[in-house]
């Protein structure tokens, strides 16, 4: 297969965790016989500083021509006055907007070689497989905000329509159908009327179309606490924009770290962007210790989503599994014992890409 990639490495540690991913993909490339081209193009805050745009039209029009795009990170300390005119996310969320990707997957699965590197107990966590699908084009987030009394009040708009909602239930019901045929649905529908609206929508979709489908709506404030307390009970997850962000960067602590953790943004099409669930970590950018594996699993779900390419993309994970197993730790996950640097881990993942036999 003959594939391009677009990578928008950004800011912080994405340029050197987007490295490791291409090294995985050419190691996949390799084994299987695939062709793969990159291209390399600005976003967020480096993006800023070169032309005062966190996402220029010419990284948008790279991203419609490519076959699956690879990000970094945006954002830093540089470029964090709240009051600034033009921020680095704002490139983020528009990237989303203008490629029509309004389901994020963010997968919460834990490592057998890590179940201890967790905070919480090994019964909790091991054994726990969560598909997030979070909304990613509506909500809080691109719903406006209007300023009054000369500044002192300041309202966000949570907003949502009747078809955004049934699009992203629809999407991931049919996750779960190929899964456990169980959805949890997360809201905060005793409170807010935009959650009301969710979950009516929700309930008619899963009875019309679903019917084989197991739903339980849970609030977003109760779901917070059953993710510290019985994770292993939840497979699905569907929920709106805000409380997915946070929900999923608190499951993140259930494997241990948000660097193992990778995302697809998707759309009705083929084409996504991927990329791990963490920030730019600026504090350790530069020096060669951040963790590439949520970059590399991010790569692999590209394998997967956009380019149909499952046996690759299992291959790819096998091999981070099998590199953890061997006891190779990057910084935030060698609790106290010995680390290796970004490249040495990507080096590994690449190595034991290469050293199989093809499935």
């Amino acid at each position: 297969m003959n594939a391009h990639f677009a990578l928008l490495p950004g800011d912080g540690i994405g340029p050197e965790i987007v490295q490791e991913a291409r090294i995985a993909l050419d190691a996949v490339a390799d084994r299987y016989g695939h062709d793969f081209s990159y291209s390399e193009h600005p976003i967020g805050g480096c993006s800023i500083d070169a032309s005062g745009d966190p996402l220029p039209a010419a990284t948008i029009e790279a991203c419609r021509r490519a076959d699956a795009v690879i990000l970094g990170a945006v954002g830093g300390p540089k470029w964090s006055d709240p009051e600034a005119p033009i921020r680095p996310e704002d490139g983020l969320l528009a990237i989303r907007k203008e490629l029509g990707l309004y389901a994020n997957l963010r997968p919460i699965k834990t490592f057998e070689a890590l179940v201890d590197a967790s905070p919480l107990r090994r019964d909790i966590v091991d054994g726990t497989d969560i598909l997030f699908v979070r909304e990613l084009t509506g909500g809080i987030y691109f719903g406006g905000s209007t300023t009054s009394d000369g500044g002192d009040t300041v309202v966000d708009h949570m907003r949502y329509t009747v078809a955004e909602v049934e699009r992203i239930v629809r999407f991931a019901a049919s996750a779960a159908r190929k899964r456990s045929r169980r959805l949890t649905s997360v809201d905060k529908a005793n409170v807010l009327e935009v959650s009301r609206l969710w979950r009516r929508v929700t309930l008619r979709v899963m009875a019309e179309e679903f019917p084989d489908v197991a739903l339980e709506t849970v609030l977003v404030d109760a779901m917070a606490m059953h993710l510290l307390s019985r994770p292993r009970d939840f497979d699905v997850v569907v929920t709106g924009n805000l409380f997915g962000d946070i929900l999923t960067d608190e499951a993140s602590m259930l494997p241990g770290s948000l660097g193992l953790l990778a995302s697809a943004s998707l759309g009705d099409g083929a084409l996504g962007v991927y990329e791990p669930i963490h920030g730019s970590a600026p504090d350790i950018a530069g020096r060669g210790i951040a963790n590439p594996l949520g970059a590399i699993l991010s790569a692999a779900l590209a394998l997967r989503h956009s380019l149909g390419l499952d046996t690759e993309a299992e291959a790819v994970e096998s091999a981070v599994d099998r590199v953890l197993t061997a006891g190779l730790r990057t910084q935030d996950i060698a609790a106290g014992g010995a680390a290796i640097g970004t490249a040495a881990m990507g080096a590994a993942v690449a190595e034991e890409l290469r050293a199989e036999n093809p499935l």
